[in-house]
C-alpha cells in the first residue's frame, strides 16, 4: 500500500504528491473565488489550507490513496488538485461507504478537459491498485462543469442531501469491471 502518491502521466498533465512546498500554491487556489463559489462560497483560510494539506499528506499514509497535485507538463504550472479521499461526511451508507472523488483546478485551466484526464487516469489507477468497485462524489447543483465532467467520467445521480447549508447532488460510478461484473486484480504501481 502505497504511502504517498505515485507520480501518473497523461499526455498534457503530471499527477504528483502533494509536498510541504505547494502550501503557497494550495492557499492561492482556495483563495480564489471563482474555486470556491462551489465549495461553500467562502475563501479558505491560509490556516485552513494548511491543515488540509496534511491531511492529503497523511491520508496517503493511512488509506494508501488520496488526492495528487495536477501540473502541466510542459509548463510545470500547478492546476489544481483531483484524487480519491475517505470524507466521512455522514451523508447515510451509499455515500459513505464508496472513496470520494474530488477535482479543483485553477479557472485558467478550466475548460481544456485537464479534470476529466486527471481523474480518469485517478481512477484507473484505483480500481487496478485497489479494486474500488465504485466510488461517488457530490457536486453543487449549480456548478454546470463539474456536472459535465462528472458525467464524461460515468457518475449517475442517485439522490440528494443538504451539505454544510447547501443542497448538494450525489453521484457514484461503478468500475468497468464491476460494471462487467469482473474482479480487477490489483497492479504494480
Amino acid at each position: 500500500m502505497p504511502d504517498a502518491a505515485p507520480e501518473m502521466l497523461t499526455d498534457r498533465l503530471r499527477l504528483r504528491a502533494h509536498r510541504r512546498e505547494d502550501a503557497e500554491t494550495l492557499i492561492d487556489l482556495w483563495r480564489d473565488p471563482v474555486v470556491v463559489r462551489h465549495f461553500g462560497g467562502q475563501p479558505m483560510a491560509p490556516e485552513d489550507t494548511w491543515n488540509r494539506l496534511l491531511r492529503y499528506i497523511g491520508h496517503w499514509r493511512a488509506n494508501g490513496f488520496g488526492m495528487w497535485v495536477v501540473e502541466d507538463r510542459a509548463t510545470g504550472a500547478a492546476l489544481g488538485e483531483v484524487g480519491l479521499f475517505e470524507g466521512r461526511r455522514g451523508l447515510g451508507s451509499r455515500f459513505d461507504s464508496a472513496p470520494e472523488a474530488g477535482w479543483v483546478l485553477r479557472p485558467a485551466a478550466h475548460g481544456h478537459g485537464h479534470a476529466r484526464a486527471a481523474m480518469t487516469a485517478v481512477l484507473g489507477w484505483a480500481e487496478a491498485a485497489h479494486g474500488f468497485a465504485r466510488t461517488v462524489c457530490i457536486i453543487d447543483p449549480a456548478n454546470a462543469p463539474s456536472l459535465a465532467t462528472a458525467a464524461a467520467l460515468g457518475y449517475r445521480p442517485f439522490g440528494t442531501c443538504p451539505y454544510k447549508g447547501n443542497e448538494v447532488l450525489m453521484f457514484e460510478r461503478a468500475a468497468p469491471s464491476a460494471a462487467a461484473g469482473s474482479q480487477s486484480s490489483p497492479a504494480a504501481v
